[in-house]
């Protein structure tokens, strides 16, 4: 069963509380809409799993308690289950009582209640969005409105499609997305008071639309008509534009809006009975709730085929968009103005730098970033205008300060809707609703957001490194054509700040107009094996030659592995250097969809900052220097090196068998051959890859010495598969013939004469320790792992290590989210301080422990054995010592942290690499 998205819980609350109250069907009902299956609910019902002891009570474990009362009796009911000691022991993470009337439900793990009507409580659903398994941000908590309004819109959306499949085509899609945005702002209008009486556009077409709806389309025309057509003439009410278009009755009562958002064609779907029904009611909701900061990312995703799946999933949260701007410029503004305290000069001076400020996000999808970051200045600038005594002073920040680049037209129209909004909300806050009302209409037909490939325009002509005024104006809002944005600027000294959070699509998964967008940047030379977020860092590094600053969210692939010299050298080039970053942290605005998605934000600048800063979690550090691996350390960039620096043992690839897999035998396979050729047991051997070792999976390869040719050709089902490998071989490849004349053999072949150690080349990131094995001589270990033949115990222990891992975790390319170890880049530029003999000794003993430790559990793999929240304690403790031992060796103590361990083993680096060039 698919997990429900925000949308569709909404959806399902509301229909619950619009129903009579049920008092026994309720809880079940409520779960239902959470989510919860058949079965499980059937197991409730019949008392199986219900661990409830209260009458009437229905409690799931490690969910909620849930019990329905006699009217009046909510607040006894609700203290009864918060004292109800079966709650605490079923770990119950809410209470909820209802008599019908009323109901009252509170978070146990972080103390927020709900106390509202029974039809009331959609409103607040979003405080219960954990029982779905959505890890919900503080604002859909506490503001519900924008995914009841999505779920609505989406309705409208999905039924007007159906009746007018041809607007559902590539060619009339957009005509319906800009058809979306203007009833958005009619529900917002006519809530706000920008239009005249409240209710005016929803009551206009319930009166004038007949209730079958045939004439509904023609009705919103007409108003969309009138809101297209001038009521004044030379600055005085003159009605003769009206009679001209001849706008009736019903429609003449709007405003003049602007020749933007209305112009051209003002052509309407054909409404259903039930569309209309949808509209009336979406126009009921509360539209003075609207949220654009989180609103815009929401709706966007109801014109999205393939993200309508995850409806109300689709927001940034705002304290994740100001880890980008706050260092990138805000905390700097706040700065100031805490500097100049009352000083009115210092206050002027702020304020006209803050009017200057461009604000540039060349990914800005519905504009997340750039409403914040245009909310946050408008806060700083009213703060400003209290300590001078100008609360009512018009605001110096132009709204086209805020520009952005998206690619798709429909997210383009909402981020420019989102801003209008964000910018009346701002003026009724700060200056009066009276003096909002008076500046809003008509709208400016300025064009802020560009529609088109940000990877293929010139930044420079969309955002020039100085100025604010837009001379260029479109004969649409919503669709100015991509020749018209060249912007001509007449203020100077002002500053540009570029962020966002581009896509992310890594090498893998980019498409061929992807791979071209980032060859036509830089010829090709280092584009193969980077992320496609790369071309915005190189984009954002060259508008910012002359200075200026930019901050995006990434991947952490950027600094790690061997992206770090295709990126980073370019740009450190240019002078530029990186003044802040966050390091790993889970990006929470998709909740269930991207829970495992490990994000950094990098800041880069020409100019040189007050401090370089390195967030991680809630701490802040000032560092001396930045490099791209995001370390406090030298611009050193971690280079392939063919042996290892630290005079370790040599690491190859395992076996290589170049078979088309007729080497290979199930063990169900080899039994086969054994029982009709018992003597041919010394033509297999066990063979172990990444996946063989990790999981103890059991599989077995030819392995043929020259003298044991004569038998395996005597064996049929052993002869036709070599026939099979010398004909795959012979037809020749991008590694020409090899191996026609022993098709018995493996391409490449190595083994020890003693042991080997056996390194798997993928691994999960999760573990914290990288697996190592030791196995004997009889072992085959493929080219899917690393090996190292007849290895020192004490390697073992280096490998398995904490310090190596942290170095795996830089250096290594990644698979998914996996490690993908290389000897090359992992192992041979690990650097290990000079081993003393008595320094072997030691760490031959600590791997001889960790090897022990894991036999003690047999036969747990080595998957079951490292799982982070299974892992045993002697095991543990094991490596616990192993790493004690080891950074004794390095620093005479434990480390604090992996940064500490991480600067140490850079510093170390540096010095060894340089030496050996030296």
């Amino acid at each position: 069963m698919r997990a429900m998205n925000a949308v569709e819980i909404e959806e399902a609350i509301s229909e619950l509380a619009a129903q009579p109250f049920d008092r026994a069907e309720f809880p079940f009902a409520f779960l239902e809409a959470f989510g919860r299956k058949a079965n499980t609910l059937k197991q409730l019902r019949a008392g199986t799993t219900n661990a409830s002891d209260l009458p009437g009570g229905i409690l799931q474990r490690n969910n909620i308690h849930i019990a329905t009362c006699d009217p009046g009796t909510v607040d006894e009911t609700l203290k009864a289950l918060r004292e109800s000691p079966k709650t605490s022991a079923a770990k119950a993470k809410f209470i909820l009582a209802t008599d019908g009337t009323d109901l009252q439900a509170e978070d146990l793990v972080n103390g927020e209640s709900v106390a509202c009507a029974y039809t009331d409580f959609p409103n607040h659903f979003g405080a219960f969005l954990p029982l779905a398994g959505i890890t919900t941000v503080k604002q859909i908590r506490e503001n519900s409105f924008d995914i009841r309004a999505t779920s609505k819109l989406n309705k409208l959306y999905v039924e007007l499609l159906k009746e007018n499949p041809e607007w559902a085509t590539a060619e009339r899609r957009p005509d319906m997305n800009h058809f979306m945005a203007r009833l958005i702002f009619c529900f917002f209008a006519e809530d706000t008071d920008i239009f005249n009486g409240e209710g005016l556009f929803t009551s206009t077409v319930e009166r004038f639309s007949d209730r079958e709806s045939s004439n509904t389309h023609a009705i919103i025309s007409n108003i969309f008509r009138a809101m297209d057509t001038p009521t004044r003439h030379e600055g005085r009410l003159d009605d003769r534009y009206r009679k001209a278009a001849n706008i009736p009755p019903h429609a003449d009562a709007f405003p003049y809006v602007n020749g933007a958002l209305f112009s051209g064609s003002v052509e309407v779907p054909r409404f259903s009975r039930m569309a209309r029904s949808y509209l009336l009611h979406i126009g009921g909701l509360n539209w003075k709730q609207i949220n654009p900061d989180i609103f815009g990312s929401m709706i966007q995703a109801v014109a999205d085929d393939e993200e309508r799946g995850a409806l109300g999933m689709h927001y940034t949260s705002v304290p994740n968009i100001l880890k980008v701007l706050n260092p990138l410029f805000l905390d700097d503004l706040r700065q100031q103005l805490d500097e100049a305290g009352d000083n009115g000069r210092k206050l002027v001076n702020l304020r006209n730098r803050m009017s200057k400020i461009r604000v540039f996000d060349p990914a800005c999808g519905s504009g997340n970033f750039l409403v914040i970051a245009y909310k946050q200045m408008r806060e700083i600038e009213a703060e400003i205008n209290k300590r001078r005594g100008e609360s009512e002073r018009d605001s110096d920040i132009p709204l086209t300060n805020f520009r952005g680049i998206e690619l798709r037209d429909f997210p383009a129209e909402i981020a420019r809707l989102a801003l209008i909004i964000a910018e009346f909300q701002c003026d009724v806050l700060y200056r009066g609703q009276k003096v909002a009302l008076a500046d809003f209409l008509p709208l400016d037909s300025e064009n802020w957001i560009t529609c088109g490939n940000a990877l293929r325009m010139d930044w420079l002509e969309l955002c020039p490194p100085s100025g604010s005024t837009v001379k260029v104006r479109g004969n649409d809002l919503f669709n100015t054509p991509l020749e018209q944005p060249e912007i001509d600027f007449e203020n100077e000294g002002g500053e540009t700040y570029i962020c966002g959070n581009p896509p992310y699509v890594g090498d893998k998964f980019q498409s061929p107009e992807q791979k071209g967008d980032l060859r036509q940047l830089d010829a090709g030379k280092r584009t193969k094996a980077v992320d496609y977020i790369a071309g915005w860092f190189w984009k954002a590094s060259d508008f910012i030659r002359s200075g200026g600053s930019f901050a995006f969210v990434s991947t952490n692939s950027i600094c790690q592995g061997i992206q770090v010299p295709l990126i980073w050298p370019a740009i450190f080039k240019r002078g530029q250097r990186i003044g802040f970053c966050h390091k790993d942290f889970y990006w929470s605005n998709n909740a269930s969809k991207n829970a495992n998605v490990i994000c950094i934000i990098v800041g880069v600048t020409t100019d040189k900052p007050r401090e370089l800063r390195i967030y991680e979690g809630d701490t802040k550090r000032i560092a001396q220097h930045i490099n791209a691996y995001l370390i406090d350390g030298p611009d050193v960039i971690i280079a392939k090196s063919p042996q290892n620096i630290s005079g370790l043992p040599q690491m190859f690839a395992g076996n290589i068998p170049r078979d088309r897999g007729n080497f290979m035998f199930s063990k169900e396979e080899r039994d086969a051959v054994l029982i009709t050729h018992p003597g041919s047991a010394e033509l297999f051997r066990r063979i172990f890859g990444s996946s063989e070792f990790i999981n103890d999976l059991v599989r077995y390869c030819l392995w043929i010495e020259d003298g044991q040719v004569d038998l395996a050709l005597s064996i049929p089902e052993i002869a036709n598969r070599l026939a099979d490998v010398r004909a795959y071989r012979e037809t020749g490849s991008e590694r020409g013939k090899l191996g026609i004349d022993t098709p018995y053999r493996f391409e490449r072949t190595i083994v020890g004469d003693k042991s080997q150690l056996i390194i798997p080349r993928v691994s999960s990131q999760r573990r914290e320790f990288l697996p190592v094995g030791l196995q004997d001589r009889s072992a085959i270990i493929s080219d899917a792992a690393q090996a190292i033949y007849d290895s020192p115990v004490y390697v073992l222990s280096l490998i398995c290590s904490r310090m190596h891992i942290c170095w795996v975790g830089l250096t290594a390319g990644r698979m998914k989210s996996d490690f993908r170890y290389s000897s090359g880049v992992c192992y041979n530029t690990f650097p290990v301080p000079k081993l003393t003999e008595q320094h072997k000794a030691d760490l031959t003993r600590c791997a001889e422990d960790i090897l022990l430790a894991r036999e003690a559990h047999f036969p747990k793999t080595i998957a079951e054995l490292y799982d982070p929240e299974k892992m045993p304690e002697n095991l543990r403790h094991a490596h616990d010592r192993n790493d004690e031992v080891l950074e004794r060796i390095y620093i005479g103590r434990r480390f604090k942290n992996d940064t500490e361990r991480l600067e140490k083993l850079f510093e170390l680096y540096t010095k060894m690499t340089s030496a050996k060039a030296a």
